[in-house]
This record gives structure tokens, C-alpha cells and sequence, in this order.
């Protein structure tokens, strides 16, 4: 009788699908079978790629004169500890009753390559049917969904061939430019260092964000505060005033003046008292008066990138934990795949959300959630998604966001203390999206002395919104912020400051509201007392260190850190490295010590060792510390992935730019 054979990313998956499938065999010696199925599993890599070595026993040794190093075939090895198991797979894959090969792999670029090398590897039976599973979650429903709608395996070759690109990418530049490096400038190093000998690694991301993390620094340590005098007006009577702040225009007799530092401040204390004194006795008149209601949606779903950062942020754990917890949920069935761009939801689950909603409803056993939910059935709130921001089929690739099932509450009381709570953070956002959006009152106010400008608002929210749900979260954000930019400070004093910095946001608030109501009062036209000037002083700040989450965030879009999350999400293009690579080189580069990793803050700095290998980079090949090559490299793959250019082109261009790098570095010498 013909069987069909299904082969996962691991064990526990492994047993997910026999559950999904009614399978209650007894396990055999790494597999699982019955009448109809056979169940076996990967154990993360079965093969790897074979070091020069391999190739020919003179590559061990580090020579110029062996690089650079580009095989016209490629090996393939299996890795030892594991060869057990993939002995087993590639047995069951040759059996003669196999009909249907399932390729039930991490639904991803990476989880496809690890299928692919064990297909390449095993020689399956050549009659066999190859078919690809491929899942936005774990529970039951979606697994069954996966087997029935299973797709020929031929028809992801592209991602294959994108994946093994991917991989010869990594190896040819890292052992290549990390061994002609090391013998070029491997002696220096060791000197810089004060070590005997030292190597020299570098690699296709790690060394774009090790540059990324360096510059950063240097800006840092290289700036100098510049004071500047900034004017503010005291407006109306000693009961009930409002502070404008000054800022030059194109009718000012201060536009474009050498005495001015920027649009609102003067380089000189003296020249601001001056201007104000001829501002003295003047006639004040409200030019503009601009009454506004503004609306504020909740944010977009949590991919990796944003839950990593938010996590970072909040738990201060760095991102490859943040995934970890998160695979850990995704595996219990409690969320959908982990390790995914997008932020928004497809059309076909948007139709179906209610059921992930109904889920949380009668299975999250947590008193805030539910009434949060209560709330959401008493006011009516629309779970109709189709035609918001939320739902956008051309933004999602392989994945859609990360969300909550509604499924897998069994498993919720396994789930430690941050685990639970990291769950809880997806929640909120997911719900978040159906509540309506925040209403704010907005005044703003111009007043006029003789084309000298001053401009006041006032803002005030009318209506919660989505913010009873997250204002508490970003609150908490805030506060942490404002925490890791005065990391300078002893522990005392953080926590004195995070108390200070709830107070000013209750103040700031306060002070908001009570501007509005004086605002209110004012009419266009109207001539309004001055009751004084005073001068502020500020001064330039530098820019802020990269935590383990923000340099997420900044790999994701190119190096460029975008607080704003909408502007982010427009601009959002191929970034560096991927959403499954990215906390794990950090991970690497905290691991060979070029960088450090602060465990409060998650704050992170240079080491001595990591500076000098950015300035060896630096003078030899400083393109490779450019996130806009790193980020075409990445295009360059999806590309491939898409069939919008052929695996041979990449290749080409690849051993083009490795030629033409070592000819340029070997005639320095």
C-alpha cells in the first residue's frame, strides 16, 4: 500500500501534524507511521556547505595565493552530529511505497534551504510526487489547510534559488575577504589589540552593522553642544496667560540674519535681549487662529522588526530572545508565523478574523483582556477590515502580520511570567486595530508684533479610542526612552528619573488642556496684552546609541533609523539581512566581541576590537560598510525569488565584484 511522507522542521512540529492528522502510532527511531502517513523531522541543518579544505587539502592554510577562493562545483557534506537522522529521512525518502513527499519546512527562505539540501542529498524516490506545505500557524485547522492545499514543490524553485544564492553569497565573501583581510592586516590588528595573533571576520551584514554601530559612536564621541537663545512671549493677563514661541519668517528683519543660529533661536545671548528689547511696547495682534479635529488610528500589526524593537523596549531583552519567546508562541499554536515583513492582514483572513477574536474571547483567561473584548461587543465595535490600512494584500510576500489565533489556551499556563506578557503585547496591538481611532481638539495660534511672529497650540484628546488599550504601553515606552538617554546615570538615578518623567507627562497634559481652554477665548484680529519675554537656552543634542531593537529597526530600513512608524512603513524597501537573520548578527557580533551589549539598556556600544577591524574595512574595501550595497545584495536575492532577474545573473555579478575587489586589495600590498 502506497504511503505518503511528511518531513518537518523539527520534532515538535513533527507531532503537531500527527495530532492534525490523527496519528497515534507508537514513535518509531526518528519517525512517526501509520496506514496512510509517515511523519519525520529535520533537526534544524542536516547539510552544510564544505569548507575550502574539502576542495583541496592546500586551502586549509591561509595563503594569498589560493584566494580568491570561487568553486565551479559546489560540495555539500552532511554534518556529523546529525547524520543519524538524516539517514533516516533520506531512508524513508527512497522507499519504494512513498507516492507524495511533503516539504513541511519553516514556511521561509531559510526553512526552504534546509529542505532543499536534504532533497539534493537523499536522492528521494525519483516516482514520488514533491509537494510543499506551507503554513501561517500551528493549530489544526491551518496544518490540514496546508496538506490539502499543497502546492508542487517545483513551483517555489525561485525561493530555492534565491535561498542557496543567499547561502554561496555568505560563504564567498566571508571566507574570502575575512581570510585576505586577516593577512593583509591580521599582524596590525594583534598590535592594536595587544594580542599575539588576531583574525579578522567579516561578512556580508555583519560588517555593514558593526559599521553602522561604529559611525554611530563616533558621531557621538566627535559632537560638540552648541547653545542657542531661543524668545518666548507671555501673552494675555497675569491670571490667565499662554507662552508663543518666536520663530523667524520671510517678513522678519531677522530673516536670514548672521546673528541667527536657526529658524527659532540667536547664537548670542546678548542679540536675543536686543531683539526683544525692540519688540518692547509694541502692539500684539492674533494673525492666525486655526481651530482643527484631528483623528489618530491605531498603528499597524507587529512584524518581527516591530516586536523585536518594541520587546527591546519594553523587557529589555535583545532580539534573537524576543524571537525565541515568539517561535515558542507560534509553536503552542497561541500566534501565526513568527518571522514575517509584513504589518497588515491578507483579504482572506481579514474575512475570517472574527474566529482569532471569538478564540481570545473564550479562551484568555486575563481579566484586562476580556474587558477589553466586552467593551468591543457592548459599543459594536466593526470587525469589518476589508477596506482599512490594516488589510493590504500587495504588502505581504510570504506572510501576513503576527497576530494572536485564538487558538492554543492549553498551552497558555506553560508559558513563564514574559512570555505571558509578550503574548499580552500582541493582543492589545491586534485589538487595538478594531477599536475606533483617538479625536483630538487642535488650536493653533499666531501672533503678530510688527511681522515678528510668535506661534502657540494647544492640543487636547477628546476621545480615548484605541488608546485605552495601548496609551499604557506607550507611556511605559516613553519612559524607557527617555531612560536610555540618560544612561550616563547611576541606577539611583534612573529611577528617579522615570518617576520625574511620569509626572511631566501628566503635567505636560495637564498644561495642554488648560492652553486649549485659554486658546478657546481668542478671536482672529484680536489685539492681546503682552505680559512679558523671557529667554530660553538650549542647546544641541547628539545623536542616540542604537539598542539592541532600534538597530532592528534600522536594518530593516537601510540603515536608517525612522522613529515615525507610518513614515517607516511607506519607505520600507529590501533592507539588511532578514527578519529570521537579523537578531542573530547581533547575536554573532556581541559573540566574537565586536560590539557590547549593555544587559539593563540594551544600549549598544563598540568595542576597541570592533572599532579597529571598522577601520581596517574602512581604508581596504569601505563599500562593505555601506548599508545601500548591503541592501541591493538583499534586493538583489528577493529578486531572484520573484524570477524577476536569473539565479546565473546574480552569480555572475557577485564573482565580479569579488575579482574586482581582490585586484584592487592585492595591488595596495
Amino acid at each position: 500500500m502506497s504511503k505518503k511522507l511528511i518531513i518537518t522542521e523539527k520534532p515538535s512540529v513533527a507531532m503537531e501534524f500527527a495530532k492534525a492528522l490523527k496519528i497515534t502510532t507508537n514513535r518509531k527511531n526518528g519517525y512517526l507511521e501509520s496506514e496512510n502517513w509517515i511523519i519525520t523531522w529535520c533537526v534544524g541543518h542536516l547539510v552544510t556547505m564544505s569548507y575550502p579544505e574539502k576542495y583541496d587539502e592546500k586551502l586549509k592554510f591561509w595563503r594569498l595565493d589560493t584566494l580568491p577562493f570561487i568553486p565551479e562545483e559546489w560540495k555539500y557534506e552532511i554534518i556529523p552530529q546529525v547524520a543519524n537522522q538524516f539517514n533516516i529521512v533520506k531512508e524513508l525518502m527512497q522507499r519504494e511505497d512513498i507516492e507524495e513527499i511533503y516539504n513541511a519546512g519553516d514556511s521561509g527562505r531559510e526553512g526552504e534551504y534546509i529542505q532543499r539540501l536534504v532533497f539534493m542529498m537523499a536522492h528521494p524516490n525519483p516516482k514520488a510526487k514533491m509537494k510543499r506545505v506551507w503554513i501561517d500557524s500551528q493549530t489544526q485547522e491551518e496544518i490540514l489547510r496546508g496538506i490539502k492545499e499543497a502546492k508542487p514543490m517545483s513551483e517555489y524553485d525561485s525561493l530555492s534559488d534565491s535561498a542557496y544564492l543567499r547561502a554561496k553569497e555568505d560563504y564567498l565573501i566571508g571566507i574570502n575577504f575575512s581570510r585576505l583581510l586577516s593577512i593583509i592586516y591580521g599582524r596590525k590588528l594583534a598590535q592594536s589589540i595587544n594580542e599575539e595573533k588576531a583574525s579578522i571576520s567579516v561578512g556580508r551584514v555583519m560588517t555593514c552593522v558593526l559599521g553602522m554601530v561604529v559611525s554611530r559612536e563616533r558621531e557621538i564621541r566627535n559632537f560638540v553642544k552648541t547653545k542657542y537663545y531661543k524668545i518666548v512671549g507671555i501673552f494675555g493677563d497675569e491670571k490667565e496667560n499662554f507662552k508663543a514661541e518666536w520663530k523667524v519668517n520671510e517678513k522678519s528683519k531677522m530673516f536670514e540674519s548672521p546673528k541667527l543660529y536657526n529658524e527659532t533661536g540667536f547664537k548670542k545671548e546678548n542679540e536675543a535681549k536686543q531683539f526683544i528689547s525692540e519688540l518692547q511696547g509694541k502692539k500684539a495682534i492674533i494673525s492666525e487662529l486655526k481651530k482643527s479635529k484631528q483623528k489618530e488610528n491605531a498603528p499597524l500589526l507587529f512584524n518581527l522588526a516591530e516586536i523585536q524593537n518594541e520587546c527591546t523596549k519594553r523587557f529589555k531583552i535583545k532580539p534573537d530572545e524576543t524571537l525565541d519567546i515568539i517561535q515558542n508562541l507560534y509553536e503552542k499554536k497561541l500566534v501565526t508565523y513568527p518571522r514575517t515583513d509584513a504589518r497588515v492582514l491578507s483579504t482572506a483572513v481579514a474575512k475570517e478574523i472574527t474566529k482569532n477574536l471569538n478564540g481570545i474571547a473564550r479562551g484568555m483567561k486575563d481579566e484586562e483582556i476580556q474587558g477589553y473584548i466586552k467593551q468591543m461587543s457592548e459599543e459594536k465595535y466593526s470587525t469589518n477590515l476589508t477596506k482599512t490600512k490594516y488589510v493590504n494584500d500587495s504588502k505581504i510576500t510570504d506572510h501576513y502580520a503576527i497576530i494572536p489565533t485564538g487558538q492554543g489556551y492549553e498551552n497558555y499556563n506553560q508559558l513563564n511570567d514574559l512570555q505571558k506578557q509578550v503574548y499580552k503585547v500582541i493582543v492589545k496591538r491586534f485589538l487595538a486595530i478594531f477599536y475606533p481611532p483617538a479625536e483630538y481638539s487642535k488650536i493653533q495660534v499666531t501672533v503678530d508684533i510688527e511681522n515678528e511672529k510668535f506661534y502657540c497650540s494647544g492640543k487636547v484628546c477628546t476621545k480615548q479610542g484605541f488608546l485605552e488599550i495601548l496609551r499604557p504601553i506607550k507611556n511605559k515606552l516613553e519612559n524607557n526612552k527617555q531612560q536610555e538617554n540618560s544612561n550616563t546615570n547611576s541606577e539611583n538615578n534612573k529611577s528617579e528619573n522615570k518617576d520625574e518623567n511620569k509626572q511631566e507627562n501628566k503635567d505636560e497634559s495637564k498644561e495642554d488642556s488648560t492652553n486649549l481652554e485659554i486658546l478657546k477665548k481668542l478671536k482672529k484680529g484680536q489685539e492681546i496684552l503682552v505680559n512679558n519675554f523671557e529667554i530660553k537656552e538650549a542647546e544641541t543634542s547628539p545623536p542616540t546609541r542604537y539598542n539592541s531593537g532600534t538597530i532592528i529597526l534600522a536594518m530593516e530600513n537601510a540603515g536608517k533609523l525612522i522613529e515615525d512608524e507610518e513614515l517607516r512603513e511607506q519607505i520600507k524597501g529590501a533592507g539588511i539581512g532578514t527578519s529570521a537573520t537579523r537578531g542573530e548578527i547581533i547575536k554573532k557580533l556581541e559573540k566574537i566581541k565586536y560590539i557590547n551589549i549593555n544587559t539593563k539598556t540594551q544600549i549598544v556600544t563598540p568595542t576597541n576590537k570592533g572599532e579597529n577591524i571598522y577601520d581596517i574595512v574602512r581604508i581596504s574595501m569601505p563599500d562593505m560598510l555601506n548599508p545601500k550595497l548591503t541592501a541591493s545584495w538583499e534586493k538583489g536575492l528577493d529578486m531572484v525569488a520573484k524570477k524577476e532577474i536569473k539565479p546565473d545573473e546574480f552569480m555572475v555579478k557577485l564573482e565580479k565584484y569579488i575579482n574586482s575587489k581582490f585586484n584592487k586589495l592585492v595591488v595596495k600590498m
